[in-house]
């Protein structure tokens, strides 16, 4: 590291946001794993104007430098929809990302730390970009695997520096990998005689029916998936309820890239129950095509377009969106459609299937992963700390 002074200010100008936003092409350069995003994207992240989120979440940037070099950002921010919700006074860290310099991801932590402190609350969690809905968790376990669809990448020593910051546990998120490709024994795009076995008796036992998501109809398919999700969800750790806008946005994003093959709802008398949404892993394409701040965007997005469609470099889904309505836990679901989406994926050459993330305490929902003879490979871990 430099020896110049460490200084740590919050983003005031163009110029510092600019400076915050390309920082984790300099923070990754090299790496093997990381993925970039299209910066386009990136910065409308952060942009309160196209990022429907921030409406219910006050936040500040910081930048760590040395001299004239960005070492290091990180986020500050209350998410007063999370607030409510749960009736907590939490702060949060999220964006964090630094260089191998020590000092520094502990100046960036003590900053957000302060930060939240003048904001009156309790506790500093992350870390979060900015809830369950989008990024959450640092990568604490399967460092040598890519970040599928809408996960991160984490630097290992992140670790020590948010431990050794005061920062202790407050919930581990899992992702469990179930491959098609030859394992244990098993041929590829063959399904777990297990899990075949057991869903046939559970699908005889109740009236369940599959229906594939229709998106010639997907306004009304989202108000019904918004119910479902809504419903399942609103008693997991941390859930933040989706506003209109916000599932709006998410699903005019995301909508590109919705196989109808493996995304489906379950019905019982024409009524939602359940439903999954897989996503094919797009960040396999998008590694290959290594975006860049400075160059035109086009030319990431051809390259995007050629790994994707002209070499068919995607083989892995990531299920991003499960849950079933609270009457009907406890019953299978879960297994049944990563039954259906292994039966109806596999033969497309979706061989890397990952289910994420799920929490450590939700035994039902790791059970079934297992079931489907998935493997815990990757653990995201958040972090809490009184003020």
């Amino acid at each position: 590291m430099s020896d110049d002074a460490l200084v740590v200010r919050k983003v005031e100008s163009k110029a510092d946001m600019e400076a915050f936003l390309r920082f984790p092409w300099t923070c990754y350069e090299g790496h093997p794993y990381w993925v970039p995003p299209l910066f386009s994207e990136h910065k409308a992240y952060f942009d309160r104007e196209k990022n429907p989120e921030l409406h219910h979440i006050d936040i500040d940037y910081f930048v760590a430098r040395r001299g004239e070099t960005v070492v290091g950002i990180i986020a500050a921010f209350v998410n007063h929809a999370y607030n409510k919700f749960h009736g907590e006074n939490l702060g949060w860290f999220g964006a964090f990302e630094v260089l191998d310099d020590r000092e520094a991801g502990h100046a960036l932590l003590s900053a957000a730390e302060a930060w939240c402190r003048e904001q009156g609350v309790d506790a500093v969690r992350g870390p979060a970009t900015f809830s369950t809905n989008s990024e959450i968790g640092l990568l604490v376990e399967g460092f040598e695997y890519s970040p599928m669809i809408l996960t991160t990448y984490a630097h290992p020593y992140y670790q020590d520096f948010v431990e050794s910051a005061g920062f202790e546990k407050e919930m581990d998120l899992w992702a469990y990998r179930m491959s098609g490709r030859p394992l244990g024994g098993r041929k590829a795009d063959k399904l777990p005689e297990k899990l075949v076995r057991v869903m046939g008796k559970l699908r005889k036992r109740y009236n369940f029916t599959i229906r594939k998501i229709n998106l010639r109809d997907f306004d009304n398919e989202l108000r019904k998936l918004k119910k479902v999700y809504n419903d399942a969800w609103e008693q997991n750790w941390a859930f933040v309820p989706l506003s209109d806008a916000e599932i709006d946005k998410l699903a005019h994003d995301l909508k590109q890239f919705v196989d109808v093959d493996i995304s489906f709802f379950v019905e019982v008398d024409g009524e939602p129950i359940a439903f999954s949404v897989p996503l094919p892993n797009i960040y396999e394409p998008l590694r290959l095509a290594y975006p860049r701040p400075d160059e035109p965007e086009i030319f990431a997005l051809l390259r995007l377009l050629w790994h994707w469609k002209v070499r068919r470099r995607l083989s892995g889904v990531r299920v991003f969106a499960m849950g079933v309505v609270k009457e009907y836990r406890g019953m299978g679901l879960d297994g049944f459609m990563i039954l259906e989406m292994l039966k109806n994926g596999l033969p497309k050459g979706y061989l890397e299937n990952e289910m994420s993330w799920l929490l450590e305490t939700n035994q039902m929902v790791v059970r079934s992963a297992s079931l489907a003879g998935g493997e815990h490979y990757k653990t995201y871990r958040v972090y809490q700390k009184p003020l």
